[in-house]
């Protein structure tokens, strides 16, 4: 891998990061009125407020506020919940296998169903099959994630009773459970990321299959599985990979939301307790960390482009 590429990304990724830091101390400081007011209420006294300003650096001036921030970032270090007393990073590293093994299981689901979909939907186009799959990725889409995991609710969980609901087991306890217990929710998180890969991939399958290189494949007598899977789906998933790579962030901020649904206890519960606490460290932190995630992401991505593309590497 040409190292001034891999350098130059790397340098992309920490700007981005950067900014994203800058915004999120930002944000934070461009809010009117008091934050420690506004945590404690209006009835706090004086002292009280003094002291919780003192305690989240608040009394500092600003460039010295940011300095702390950084320098707390840098050291993995987010301060101390103001609604639990505890580390913030503790806080977020007991939650994210749930958020995150969600987050992987509804990316699985979706490549493993996504493409195979996106194919037959290439292969039998303007046939039956392809209206079906057509109708199918609309409904996928209309339908918002939080309703789907109702209805995967009421379905699989009160009616056929094949799923516990409410309760999830600890990976450390039991995988078989604790993958059962992520599945309909990675499941309604997925079917939205499902529709919109089956219709990337058609159309730019439909579009590799329009090239000389496809004709000439042809006129040599392959056969059309080869070309298909050799050929074609290898050119026709470098835009597949970017849709799914920027998706990323909206299959986390899905799982957010359908967390709530099926009272996970990831990081959607502990967002929505700390937005109703106002407790601005864990705030701050949750969003900084999200952010990373979905930037490193996006930085893999990129950089899988120059191995599913040569013409990307000669460049």
């Amino acid at each position: 891998m040409n190292i001034l590429y891999l350098t130059r990304r790397i340098l992309t990724l920490l700007l981005t990061v950067f900014f994203v830091v800058l915004l999120s101390f930002a944000a934070f400081r461009i809010i009117p009125g008091n934050p420690a007011l506004a945590i404690l209420g209006m009835e706090a006294s004086p002292g009280q407020v003094a002291e919780l300003q003192a305690k989240l650096g608040a009394n500092l001036p600003l460039f010295e506020q940011f300095l702390n921030w950084i320098k707390g970032i840098v050291t993995l270090d987010f301060g101390e919940s103001i609604r639990f007393s505890e580390p913030v990073l503790d806080m977020i590293v007991s939650r994210l296998p749930v958020t995150f093994s969600l987050a992987v299981i509804s990316l699985s689901i979706t490549l493993v169903i996504a493409v195979p979909l996106g194919i037959l939907a290439a292969r039998a186009r303007g046939r039956v099959m392809d209206l079906i799959i057509s109708i199918g990725t609309q409904l996928g889409l209309a339908v918002p994630s939080f309703w789907t995991g109702i209805l995967l609710i009421l379905i699989f969980g009160l009616t056929l009773k094949w799923f516990s609901i409410s309760q999830f087991v600890p990976w450390s306890k039991d995988p078989w459970l604790a993958f059962k217990s992520l599945l309909l929710p990675a499941t309604a998180v997925a079917i939205p990321q499902i529709a919109i890969v089956v219709r990337y991939l058609r159309t730019t399958m439909l579009e590799q299959l329009n090239l000389d290189y496809v004709r000439t494949a042809y006129s040599k007598g392959l056969k059309e599985s080869n070309i298909y899977f050799k050929h074609v789906l290898k050119n026709a998933l470098i835009p597949v990979i970017t849709v799914v790579g920027m998706n990323f962030g909206e299959i986390l901020a899905g799982s957010l939301v359908v967390e709530q649904v099926f009272t996970l206890p990831g990081f959607g519960r502990l967002l929505i307790t700390a937005i109703s606490n106002r407790d601005y460290p864990l705030i701050q932190g949750m969003v900084v960390l999200i952010a990373f995630i979905v930037i490193t992401l996006n930085f893999v991505v990129d950089l899988s482009y120059r191995w599913l593309d040569p013409k990307i590497r000669l460049k």
